[in-house]
Protein backbone atom coordinates (compact mmCIF):
# COMPACT_ATOMS: atom_id res chain seq x y z
CA UNK A 1 0.00 0.00 0.00
CA UNK A 2 1.31 3.35 -0.81
CA UNK A 3 2.02 5.42 2.16
CA UNK A 4 -0.02 8.56 0.24
CA UNK A 5 -3.23 6.42 -0.41
CA UNK A 6 -5.56 4.54 1.74
CA UNK A 7 -6.14 1.16 -0.13
CA UNK A 8 -8.50 0.51 -3.45
CA UNK A 9 -12.41 0.30 -3.73
CA UNK A 10 -12.60 3.20 -1.06
CA UNK A 11 -16.16 3.48 -1.49
CA UNK A 12 -17.70 5.44 1.15
CA UNK A 13 -16.27 8.31 3.94
CA UNK A 14 -17.61 8.04 7.78
CA UNK A 15 -17.17 11.25 9.20
CA UNK A 16 -16.66 12.25 12.97
CA UNK A 17 -18.71 15.75 13.30
CA UNK A 18 -17.45 17.53 16.45
CA UNK A 19 -13.43 18.23 15.96
CA UNK A 20 -13.43 16.85 12.74
CA UNK A 21 -16.06 18.21 10.71
CA UNK A 22 -17.13 21.42 12.94
CA UNK A 23 -14.98 23.31 15.48
CA UNK A 24 -17.80 22.54 18.48
CA UNK A 25 -15.26 20.86 21.20
CA UNK A 26 -13.48 24.11 22.14
CA UNK A 27 -16.69 25.74 22.54
CA UNK A 28 -18.34 22.78 24.48
CA UNK A 29 -15.16 22.88 26.89
CA UNK A 30 -15.68 26.44 27.09
CA UNK A 31 -19.09 25.73 28.55
CA UNK A 32 -17.98 23.21 31.02
CA UNK A 33 -15.53 25.59 32.46
CA UNK A 34 -17.76 28.20 32.43
CA UNK A 35 -20.13 26.50 34.71
CA UNK A 36 -17.39 24.37 36.87
CA UNK A 37 -16.43 28.55 37.40
CA UNK A 38 -19.73 29.39 38.40
CA UNK A 39 -18.97 26.95 41.58
CA UNK A 40 -15.26 28.15 41.97
CA UNK A 41 -13.67 25.41 40.30
CA UNK A 42 -10.85 26.32 37.70
CA UNK A 43 -9.61 23.82 35.16
CA UNK A 44 -7.42 24.72 31.90
CA UNK A 45 -8.40 24.13 28.83
CA UNK A 46 -6.42 22.29 27.42
CA UNK A 47 -6.79 19.76 30.45
CA UNK A 48 -11.11 19.76 30.12
CA UNK A 49 -9.99 19.25 26.06
CA UNK A 50 -8.10 16.48 26.82
CA UNK A 51 -10.20 14.74 29.11
CA UNK A 52 -13.51 15.14 27.18
CA UNK A 53 -12.26 14.51 23.13
CA UNK A 54 -14.07 11.52 21.71
CA UNK A 55 -15.57 10.37 24.77
CA UNK A 56 -19.11 9.70 26.18
CA UNK A 57 -20.40 13.05 27.86
CA UNK A 58 -22.59 11.32 30.49
CA UNK A 59 -18.81 9.39 31.89
CA UNK A 60 -17.49 12.83 31.58
CA UNK A 61 -20.56 14.49 33.80
CA UNK A 62 -20.04 11.11 36.18
CA UNK A 63 -16.06 11.68 36.73
CA UNK A 64 -16.85 15.58 37.09
CA UNK A 65 -19.54 14.79 39.66
CA UNK A 66 -16.82 12.82 41.59
CA UNK A 67 -14.56 15.17 41.73
CA UNK A 68 -16.83 18.02 42.50
CA UNK A 69 -20.04 16.76 43.58
CA UNK A 70 -21.43 20.43 44.72
CA UNK A 71 -20.73 21.60 41.05
CA UNK A 72 -22.25 18.90 39.01
CA UNK A 73 -26.26 19.09 39.57
CA UNK A 74 -28.96 16.75 38.53
CA UNK A 75 -29.50 19.02 35.62
CA UNK A 76 -25.85 19.91 35.07
CA UNK A 77 -26.27 17.88 31.31
CA UNK A 78 -29.97 19.42 30.43
CA UNK A 79 -28.19 22.83 31.59
CA UNK A 80 -25.03 22.03 29.37
CA UNK A 81 -26.89 20.94 26.79
CA UNK A 82 -28.94 24.35 26.36
CA UNK A 83 -25.74 26.72 26.95
CA UNK A 84 -23.90 25.26 24.34
CA UNK A 85 -26.87 25.36 21.89
CA UNK A 86 -26.93 29.28 22.68
CA UNK A 87 -22.99 29.35 21.85
CA UNK A 88 -22.78 27.23 18.74
CA UNK A 89 -25.28 29.68 17.04
CA UNK A 90 -23.02 32.73 17.90
CA UNK A 91 -20.18 31.55 17.89
CA UNK A 92 -19.87 27.76 15.62
CA UNK A 93 -17.71 27.66 12.85
CA UNK A 94 -16.69 24.22 10.63
CA UNK A 95 -13.04 22.88 10.57
CA UNK A 96 -11.18 24.67 7.92
CA UNK A 97 -11.60 22.96 4.93
CA UNK A 98 -14.82 20.72 5.98
CA UNK A 99 -16.93 22.36 4.03
CA UNK A 100 -15.36 22.48 0.75
CA UNK A 101 -14.00 18.41 1.04
CA UNK A 102 -18.04 17.51 2.13
CA UNK A 103 -18.69 19.51 -1.66
CA UNK A 104 -15.99 17.93 -3.34
CA UNK A 105 -16.77 14.23 -2.16
CA UNK A 106 -18.13 12.46 -4.73
CA UNK A 107 -18.76 9.46 -2.66
CA UNK A 108 -21.47 7.76 -0.04
CA UNK A 109 -20.52 9.67 3.27
CA UNK A 110 -22.36 9.81 6.69
CA UNK A 111 -21.99 11.04 10.00
CA UNK A 112 -20.93 8.75 12.91
CA UNK A 113 -21.10 10.68 16.18
CA UNK A 114 -21.48 10.36 20.40
CA UNK A 115 -23.69 13.78 20.21
CA UNK A 116 -27.34 12.80 20.00
CA UNK A 117 -29.06 13.32 16.85
CA UNK A 118 -30.49 17.05 17.89
CA UNK A 119 -26.53 18.43 18.45
CA UNK A 120 -25.14 16.85 15.31
CA UNK A 121 -27.95 18.22 12.92
CA UNK A 122 -28.12 21.95 14.85
CA UNK A 123 -23.95 21.88 14.18
CA UNK A 124 -24.58 20.65 10.56
CA UNK A 125 -27.00 22.91 9.72
CA UNK A 126 -25.01 26.18 11.80
CA UNK A 127 -22.26 25.55 9.14
CA UNK A 128 -24.17 24.77 6.15
CA UNK A 129 -23.16 21.09 5.94
CA UNK A 130 -26.69 19.33 7.11
CA UNK A 131 -28.04 19.09 3.21
CA UNK A 132 -24.53 16.39 2.72
CA UNK A 133 -25.86 14.21 4.92
CA UNK A 134 -29.78 14.25 5.44
CA UNK A 135 -31.07 11.05 5.97
CA UNK A 136 -26.93 9.86 6.81
CA UNK A 137 -26.50 10.76 10.71
CA UNK A 138 -25.66 7.79 12.98
CA UNK A 139 -26.04 8.94 16.89
CA UNK A 140 -24.43 6.67 19.77
CA UNK A 141 -27.89 7.19 21.82
CA UNK A 142 -29.25 5.76 18.72
CA UNK A 143 -27.38 2.56 18.44
CA UNK A 144 -26.90 2.57 22.96
CA UNK A 145 -22.89 2.18 21.74
CA UNK A 146 -20.55 5.08 22.30
CA UNK A 147 -16.74 5.34 20.75
CA UNK A 148 -14.31 3.34 21.09
CA UNK A 149 -17.27 0.73 20.59
CA UNK A 150 -17.03 -0.21 17.38
CA UNK A 151 -20.65 -0.77 17.02
CA UNK A 152 -21.39 3.04 16.10
CA UNK A 153 -19.38 2.62 13.19
CA UNK A 154 -20.64 -0.44 11.66
CA UNK A 155 -24.05 1.10 12.59
CA UNK A 156 -22.33 3.53 9.94
CA UNK A 157 -21.56 0.97 7.00
CA UNK A 158 -25.04 -0.69 7.33
CA UNK A 159 -26.27 2.39 6.73
CA UNK A 160 -24.49 3.33 3.47
CA UNK A 161 -24.62 -0.31 2.44
CA UNK A 162 -20.87 -1.37 2.69
CA UNK A 163 -18.70 -3.50 4.15
CA UNK A 164 -16.18 -1.78 6.32
CA UNK A 165 -13.27 -2.76 4.52
CA UNK A 166 -14.72 -0.10 2.20
CA UNK A 167 -15.12 2.76 4.10
CA UNK A 168 -12.75 4.88 5.40
CA UNK A 169 -13.42 6.91 9.18
CA UNK A 170 -12.34 10.45 9.25
CA UNK A 171 -11.40 11.09 12.97
CA UNK A 172 -9.80 13.44 15.75
CA UNK A 173 -9.71 11.30 18.89
CA UNK A 174 -8.09 8.36 19.88
CA UNK A 175 -11.55 6.92 21.01
CA UNK A 176 -12.79 7.44 17.28
CA UNK A 177 -9.56 6.26 15.70
CA UNK A 178 -9.90 2.72 18.37
CA UNK A 179 -13.44 2.37 17.30
CA UNK A 180 -12.90 2.49 13.27
CA UNK A 181 -9.76 -0.29 14.27
CA UNK A 182 -12.38 -2.39 15.91
CA UNK A 183 -14.72 -2.47 13.43
CA UNK A 184 -12.21 -2.71 10.31
CA UNK A 185 -12.68 0.31 8.39
CA UNK A 186 -9.51 2.22 7.25
CA UNK A 187 -8.56 5.32 9.32
CA UNK A 188 -7.83 8.79 8.54
CA UNK A 189 -6.11 10.56 11.69
CA UNK A 190 -7.15 14.47 11.87
CA UNK A 191 -4.72 16.13 13.40
CA UNK A 192 -4.10 13.67 16.10
CA UNK A 193 -1.21 12.17 18.10
CA UNK A 194 -0.58 8.31 17.94
CA UNK A 195 -0.53 6.94 21.20
CA UNK A 196 0.31 3.45 19.85
CA UNK A 197 3.56 2.62 17.83
CA UNK A 198 0.63 0.77 15.28
CA UNK A 199 -0.15 4.28 14.48
CA UNK A 200 0.15 5.07 12.06
CA UNK A 201 -0.12 1.45 10.09
CA UNK A 202 -1.71 -0.86 7.34
CA UNK A 203 -5.41 0.80 8.06
CA UNK A 204 -4.43 3.83 10.20
CA UNK A 205 -2.88 7.22 8.40
CA UNK A 206 -2.25 10.75 10.01
CA UNK A 207 -3.17 13.71 8.18
CA UNK A 208 -2.79 17.51 9.02
CA UNK A 209 -5.53 18.84 6.95
CA UNK A 210 -9.13 18.09 5.80
CA UNK A 211 -7.94 18.36 1.96
CA UNK A 212 -5.56 15.58 2.53
CA UNK A 213 -9.10 13.45 2.54
CA UNK A 214 -9.43 13.86 -1.18
CA UNK A 215 -6.39 12.72 -1.95
CA UNK A 216 -6.41 9.89 -0.33
CA UNK A 217 -9.65 8.33 -1.37
CA UNK A 218 -9.77 9.52 -4.71
CA UNK A 219 -5.80 8.12 -6.02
Amino acid sequence: MSSRTVPARIEGVIFDCDGTLVDSETLSADVILEMLAEHGITLSHAHMLDRSRGRQFAVIVDELRAEYPRAVADDFIDDFRARTMRVFRERLQPIAGAVALVEALHLPMCVASNAPRNKIEACLDITGMLPHFDGRIVSAYEVGAWKPDPALVLAACDLLGLPPAQCVLVEDSVAGVEAGIAAGVHVLGYRIDAPDAAWPGERVQLIEDLADVLTRVSA
